[in-house]
């Protein structure tokens, strides 16, 4: 039986990403240690926006809330690369902190996606000039008027699991009182 063959018949011919049965294609995963399955089944949309970044449809990849469950070890650790390049999203960050993988596995995913991460991208740092991440916790530094609002973000409050502004690294959302804002890193301190 051929490795087409048997993905196939492994994933139900379906993508083991999405679980469409379009435009379906063999998918090496990228930075695989040898000796190990690492190919996957998935559709052509998948494969264009794993690719190809600035194709990328956060909506589309909702589905990883169940392929990220798949006992193939290939499915999961791509699951956790996507869901990790779209932390700043904030629906994957609750994602990847239900996902449970093996060390080994874990170990996989992350060095596929320091090579991915290099290429050069958007960082965000507090007022000390440490990296804030999606999903950490901050705490403001000074008092901050919310713009279109009467609301005081008062010194010393905590914001949590924050997503990042991908496009501006001086900037930060979260939840302060219920309202969801847009912080500059410049008054924020990282717990």
């Amino acid at each position: 039986m051929s490795l087409e063959q048997e993905l196939f018949q492994r994933s139900g011919s379906q993508c083991e990403l999405c679980g469409s049965k379009d435009d379906l294609q063999v998918f090496a995963v990228p930075d695989s240690p040898a000796g190990v399955e690492n190919h996957i089944l998935i559709c052509g949309t998948c494969k264009e926006q794993i690719e190809d970044s600035e194709k990328t449809d956060p909506n589309h990849w909702r589905c990883l809330n169940d392929s990220m469950w798949s006992p193939v070890p290939a499915v999961q650790v791509m699951a956790w690369r996507i869901l990790n390049r779209l932390r700043g999203e904030g629906w994957p960050q609750d994602l990847l902190d239900m996902m449970y993988m093996e060390e080994e596995q874990l170990e996989w995913a992350k060095a596929g996606q320091a090579t991915g991460e290099s290429s050069g991208g958007v960082v965000h740092k507090d007022s000390n000039g440490v990296t804030i991440e999606a999903g950490d916790t901050v705490v403001l530094i000074k008092d901050l008027p919310v713009r279109g609002s009467s609301l005081v973000a008062k010194r010393g409050t905590a914001v949590r699991r924050v997503s990042l502004v991908h496009d501006n690294p001086e900037q930060i959302e979260g939840k302060v009182e219920g309202q969801q804002i847009v912080i500059l890193t410049k008054f924020v301190k990282k717990v």
